[in-house]
């Protein structure tokens, strides 16, 4: 579990509260696909559809607690990830409402930690 931690801590925005809640609340975190992790932590659209009218899609379900540490740490990503900075600066640009982009950018988190723990490597950011 500590060198899962020490994964999740090394990217920009997960901090110890949030990786803990990863470890403790997710402990399949690893063994599941992008989608399925996002899911579990009610970070996926649902769609409301029926016949032929087609509802609005929102996020539900899941484990919820997970979710609002993730939203909180998606804050903090939004603004200092080298990665996720310039996907939510992309998602305001285009006139995308504020939790929108959070939820995208929570949503983008969590499946980096996902494939992170399955690599078992830890951050290591490039520039372009």
């Amino acid at each position: 579990m500590a060198s899962t931690a020490e994964i999740l801590r090394s990217v920009p925005g997960i901090g110890p509260v949030a990786s803990t809640m990863l470890i403790a609340e997710m402990p399949e975190l690893g063994y599941l696909s992008g989608e399925q992790a996002a899911a579990l932590t009610a970070l996926a659209p649902i769609a409301h559809d029926s016949g032929a009218l087609r509802g609005k899609r929102a996020i539900g379900g899941g484990r919820r607690l997970l979710r609002h540490v993730l939203f909180q740490a998606a804050l903090v990503a939004s603004h200092h990830n080298p990665v996720l900075k310039p996907f939510a600066d992309r998602l305001r640009a285009a006139g995308k409402p504020h939790k929108v982009v959070i939820i995208a950018v929570a949503r983008k988190l969590v499946t980096i930690a996902n494939a992170m723990c399955k690599s078992r490597q830890k951050w290591t950011h490039l520039p372009a």
